[in-house]
């Protein structure tokens, strides 16, 4: 069968769903694009596919490179050549290609085509009308937008979903690390000892096969709990200097770097800004915290975020729910520091926080409580995140977020957890002299705080219950606050 597609070195491993769905796609459409970020496996996924299905093909299947192009005009000329064609006139190559291509039954793949974008589309384009029987399979970060694509998103691979060995085992993300660890150090192999943290390294390294890789061309050298301890620098420890290898798959960092590097000025500061979340983060919060110049339409640069694979979009049921892999992450916060804006992301991410506690602080039973109390706990990271924020920086906004979660640690059973937040920020000093209305709403915070103690207190039988409550009536009697008084005398009673 005619084909240039390269042969495997390395085993491939998993992906059987990711393959026979693939398949489906190919099947049903004449352009398929292959989207995700970088390292998730796209074009390794591809040439499987096309390997698999070349025999389809009366002339077979075609690879196409064009990573290491730098200009979309030379995306003709790099498809010409791997046909043997010859460029004879000045912008004859696209024709030239139309007519050898017209009569032709072949599955063509243009592997990484985000920096050459619109090239890749025009010529993919004007392919598919000119030439009835190819196919076309692309890869890329983010879709060609073009009439009759279907982009699909390759997921990572399956993390562990449990701590026994059989299941840690059974994961496509080990599987993959076991391969590879086992190819660099021939001894290796999965124990129970060094079970957990094998899991460990695939689930914080998000199934990245690309990642995963490279962390396991580090067990030449380190134990597996090495490896999983150092990843906070993952950066620093995920280098893998492979001769062969495409430069910006070496390390993580130049992989990411080829993306980053890819984006517009607007696309580059909500990308930085985004990394004041934790753990996830919705529309309203991302409008909330990350507006302002150059980003002016917040939906619409985190849509083109979205389809270049940089940020991950979740369908949660009740809203759009948007994170970013760990990887990308780290990432896009090492960029975010040296802007000099994290401060100010950081007090707008706190307010926004309070402002959504405060929504679902009256609500305690009903439909609307169990809707709000549900978006606090999604975002129950962001809210550790403030309330840390807020004990180094302003410990007013602290005590003023840490006493209205008081129903929500209640609810879900977070005790000792919303106990130390209150305590810490509790035991903090006043701010210098308050007077006015800085000391009315300073008093207003710690009586909310104490009650909230005393609450979490007196529901885990702690003797400390009755002295904080006890301050929280003294706080309602001096601001004359019936609501706050009534609260605290009822549980002072029930207590």
């Amino acid at each position: 069968m005619a084909t240039n597609l390269p042969a495997e070195l390395t085993s491939f491993v998993g992906r059987e769903r990711e393959l026979a769905e693939a398949k489906r796609l190919l099947a049903n459409t004449r352009l398929l694009t292959l989207t995700g970020p970088g390292g998730v496996g796209k074009t390794r996924l591809a040439l499987r596919l096309a390997a698999a299905e070349a025999e389809a093909y009366g002339d077979g299947a075609w690879l196409v490179e064009l990573a290491s192009l730098t200009h979309g005009t030379l995306v003709p000329q790099a498809v010409a050549t791997v046909f043997g064609l010859v460029e004879e006139q000045s912008g004859a190559l696209t024709h030239s290609l139309m007519d050898y291509l017209k009569a032709r039954e072949l599955l063509l793949v243009l592997d990484n085509c985000e920096h050459l974008l619109e090239a890749s589309a025009e010529l993919a384009l004007a392919l598919l009308k000119t030439c009835p029987s190819l196919i076309v399979l692309t890869t890329s970060r983010e879709p060609l937008n073009v009439p009759g694509e279907v982009a699909w998103l390759v997921p990572s691979l399956g993390a562990p979903r449990g701590p026994a060995l059989e299941q840690v085992r059974g994961a496509e993300a080990v599987q993959l690390f076991l391969e590879r660890a086992s190819a660099a150090r021939p001894s290796f192999e999965l124990t129970a000892d060094n079970g957990a943290a094998v899991a460990r390294i695939c689930q914080r390294l998000d199934g990245i096969p690309l990642a995963i890789e490279l962390a396991a061309v580090r067990t030449r050298t380190l134990a597996v709990e090495q490896i999983a301890d150092r990843l906070d620098n993952r950066f620093d420890l995920l280098i893998g200097p492979r001769r062969g290898s495409v430069p910006r798959h070496v390390t993580l960092k130049s992989l990411v770097d080829w993306s980053h590097e890819l984006l517009s000025e607007p696309e580059c500061a909500l990308f930085r800004r985004l990394a004041v979340f934790a753990g996830g983060w919705t529309i309203e919060a991302a409008e909330a915290v990350c507006a302002g110049a150059p980003v002016e339409d917040v939906l619409q640069v985190l849509t083109t975020l979205v389809e270049k694979s940089l940020v991950l979009a979740e369908d949660r049921g009740v809203d759009i729910r948007y994170r970013f892999l760990e990887v990308i992450r780290q990432y896009a916060a090492e960029v975010l520091r040296p802007s000099g804006e994290l401060p100010e992301l950081q007090r707008r991410h706190a307010l926004w926080f309070l402002e959504r506690a405060n929504m679902a602080g009256p609500r305690v039973f009903g439909p609307a409580a169990s809707v709000q109390f549900a978006q606090l706990e999604a975002d129950r990271d962001n809210l550790r995140a403030s309330l840390e924020w807020s004990k180094a920086n302003d410990i007013m906004l602290g005590l003023e977020l840490a006493g209205t979660l008081m129903q929500f640690w209640y609810r879900f059973g977070y005790l000792t957890e919303g106990r130390q937040h209150l305590g810490d920020l509790l035991s903090a000093s006043a701010p210098a002299s308050p007077a006015g209305e800085e000391h009315t709403r300073w008093a207003a915070a710690r009586g909310r705080a104490l009650l909230a103690a005393g609450r979490l207190a007196m529901r885990q039988g702690a003797a400390q219950a009755t002295e904080l409550l006890d301050g929280s009536m003294a706080l309602a009697r001096e601001l004359g606050d019936p609501r706050a008084l009534a609260l605290s005398l009822s549980y002072r009673g029930r207590l």
